[in-house]
């Protein structure tokens, strides 16, 4: 498919870009879905299949894809390779990337799915309507309903149940930057850079604040000493907390949604600058120094640390996130490299469902489930130790299982596609 296959419809009174292209051949991404067609998790903006719909924006699929084929990869293979685990506390691991780039994708698509919005009040009641269902969908999936691999047991403890998982963050993400998108933006042309700021500046005021806020409650409200234990595969420690910041059903939520609006951005940048060297440039001004603040932050004494959601993490992630969908955007949409990306676009395009049976171990399970004598004997973990027998190796081996699920994964998503199902919420 050549660049020139995503169009854009244009009505008589749609707005001016804020710059034209600079090349017949650009792509310009308009249209791509109607808010009756929001796909969540973790991305919304695509279009259905229907024979009157535009081509959609590949890059977005494949960049949610590659994202969902990661989780698969730290979460599996993170017990034979500790180094690309979550941390434990501060710093920042492969696997402290997978939720950034989540919700850097859901504001994008958000900024795609909101560029008409021809009754606010009915997109608000749909947002909230998916959020909901998203959210609870998370806490079915991570909250302890199914236990995951290796784990055949029954029940839930209520007392460790997860309420703010990953797919919880994203549903809360997405809620508060398209609440922003249909409310917040001025309704002016941006056919220069000055409009395009005064178009979107409420949004990155909000950013600001609640930023502000977050530092303001981490440094000065004091919250009674308590502590809590963090256990990993290769240390135990005691972590006391003395701020604001130990909350974190409020503080990391409230720091995830702004990389929601960094996303939403640099897909306001997609709508309105047509041509892909423009975008490229306006990206690339935006994401270098969000990684650069994040590391000089880190400089400064705020540390990296996913659990808390610190504004350094914040940064640097999203700075990453940035810097991944450029490079993204420019090798499927702009030279049309698609062939070595195929199975990450079919993971994208049925996001939802590779997600749910996949990184969240219901299939796996599902599998250990069927034994023979001993619950050893089941078909996964028989498949991973002949792996690892055949290498000569445990590490290896289950990182050789771990890719070949993946591409399992991507062939089921490939047939879906070719059967044109796609798994919505």
């Amino acid at each position: 498919m050549s660049s020139s296959s995503i169009t854009e419809v244009r009505d008589s009174d749609e707005r001016t870009p804020l710059l034209g292209s600079s090349s017949p051949e650009a792509p310009i991404v308009g249209s791509l879905n109607s808010v009756q067609e929001i796909v969540v998790l973790p991305a919304e903006a695509t279009p259905t299949h229907s024979s009157n719909s535009k081509e959609r924006l590949v890059s977005l699929d494949v960049f949610r894809g590659l994202t969902v084929a990661l989780m698969i990869l730290v979460d599996d293979a993170g017990k034979a390779f500790p180094s690309i685990n979550h941390s434990p506390w501060f710093g920042v691991t492969l696997a402290d990337f997978v939720m950034p780039f989540f919700l850097f994708v859901v504001g994008v698509s958000v900024s795609l799915v909101f560029k008409k919005v021809p009754s606010k009040p009915a997109a608000t009641k749909k947002v909230l309507l998916r959020m909901v269902k998203l959210f609870i969908l998370g806490v079915i999936l991570q909250g302890g309903y199914f236990h995951g691999r290796g784990d055949l047991s029954y029940g839930v403890d209520i007392k460790k149940i997860r309420w703010m998982g990953v797919l919880q963050r994203i549903s809360i993400g997405y809620l508060f930057s398209s609440i922003l998108e249909i409310w917040l933006v001025n309704n002016i042309s941006a056919d220069s850079a000055m409009k395009f700021v005064r178009r979107y500046w409420l949004q990155a005021l909000v950013a600001v604040s609640l930023s502000v806020l977050y530092m303001g409650l981490l440094y000065g409200l004091y919250v009674p000493d308590w502590e809590f234990k963090v256990d990993t595969a290769s240390n135990s420690s005691v972590v006391p907390s003395r701020n604001a910041v130990s909350i974190p059903l409020i503080m990391d939520s409230l720091m995830a949604a702004i990389t929601c609006l960094v996303g939403l951005h640099y897909g306001h940048i997609l709508v309105q600058v047509k041509g892909h060297k423009q975008r490229i440039i306006f990206w690339s001004i935006f994401s270098f120094p969000l990684l650069i603040v994040g590391l000089v932050l880190v400089v400064v004494g705020i540390p990296l640390s996913k659990p808390l959601y610190t504004l350094s993490y914040m940064f640097t992630t999203a700075g990453a996130s940035a810097i991944a969908f450029t490079i993204i955007y420019y090798i499927v949409d702009v030279i049309c490299l698609r062939k070595p990306m195929i199975i990450f676009q079919w993971m994208g395009m049925n996001a939802l469902i590779v997600y749910a049976l996949a990184a969240c171990d219901i299939f796996p399970a599902a599998l250990q489930g069927l034994y023979w004598r001993s619950t050893e004997n089941n078909l996964v973990d028989g498949s991973e130790r002949l792996l690892q027998g055949m290498l000569h190796s445990e590490k290896w081996g289950t990182l050789t299982f771990v890719l070949l699920e993946i591409l399992f994964w991507g062939i089921v998503a490939g047939f879906l596609h070719m059967k044109k199902l796609y798994i919505k919420l």
